[in-house]
């Protein structure tokens, strides 16, 4: 019962469930690279590594940020804060899912295994981004940009225009919902120095700056769904998440940011799972 509460409680960590952003563009990648006939093995271990390093990269987040963590009232109840976990516990758990995303891409290919370190390098690198640059929603978007390259080269190690266009597309998109997300902080973050796009800019700023990204996202999204010859099913379930994105604006303004985090996970979470579904159904019809 103790090792099922501290797997229930790192889940609760490693927010388990925003595995939702990043899986679906993964699948699209290796799906592409298929043409729709991946098989079970990669598509298994594929997801073992996906969960492996997003848990890696949002323990690695929590552990780095626990001096700001402890400070910030949105943030009093995540475990490393109240002791639920310690960061032995949480050291621990981030070797074991290094090595499991490293045993997972030596499983896939060899283009994999030479660039998992790399990319655990780059998720560890993103958590210090918010104290020197601006720039760190990107950073973060870039991260999770390379679950559809990560897709793609588990079944085709070799780099292509449509995983390249879909990296451009998740950066964008994440970047764009992640200065949404930082509007929460705005106080916090000028208060303890760190660089954000709503702390160093305004709000006023990051709001069309935010759409801005989301623009071209939904550019790079069409072009990498074209590119890889996806057609009319497609295209159609794009119109749909590019108007989703646009509403998702509608819902935030400079003076109510009472409705950030139903822009934040529920749209994004139902743009991610609608834009992997059109992609699969026109590859397969």
């Amino acid at each position: 019962m103790k090792l099922l509460k501290k797997i229930v409680v790192l889940s609760r960590m490693v927010k388990i469930e925003h595995s939702i952003f990043a899986l679906p563009f993964a699948y699209i990648g290796l799906f592409l690279a298929a043409h729709g006939r991946p098989g079970w093995r990669p598509l298994l271990v594929l997801t073992l590594a996906m969960v492996a390093v997003r848990s890696f990269a949002m323990g690695f987040n929590r552990l780095a940020d626990l001096p700001y963590d402890r400070e910030n009232p949105r943030t009093k109840d995540r475990p490393l804060v109240t002791g639920e976990l310690t960061t032995t516990e949480t050291r621990l758990f981030l070797a074991a899912t290094g090595l499991i995303f490293i045993a997972a891409c030596w499983a896939l290919n060899t283009a994999c295994l030479v660039l998992s370190v790399p990319a655990l390098a780059l998720c560890a690198f993103y958590s210090y981004t918010k104290r020197f640059t601006i720039l760190c929603h990107f950073f973060l978007g870039a991260v999770l940009g390379l679950a559809p390259v990560a897709g793609w080269l588990a079944f085709d190690p070799t780099l292509t225009m449509s995983a390249a266009l879909f990296f451009l597309g998740v950066t964008f998109w994440v970047a764009g919902f992640d200065i949404l997300y930082a509007c929460q902080d705005l106080d916090f973050d000028l208060d303890m120095a760190l660089h954000s796009i709503p702390a160093k800019l305004g709000i006023e700023t990051a709001l069309p700056l935010s759409s801005f990204c989301h623009v071209n996202a939904s550019i790079f999204f069409l072009l990498g769904g074209l590119t890889a010859g996806l057609g009319w099913i497609y295209i159609l379930v794009w119109t749909g998440i590019s108007i989703v994105l646009a509403l998702e604006h509608r819902l935030i303004s400079a003076n109510d940011m009472s409705r950030v985090n139903m822009a934040f996970f529920t749209l994004n979470g139902f743009i991610a799972l609608a834009l992997f579904a059109g992609a699969l159904a026109d590859v397969f019809l």
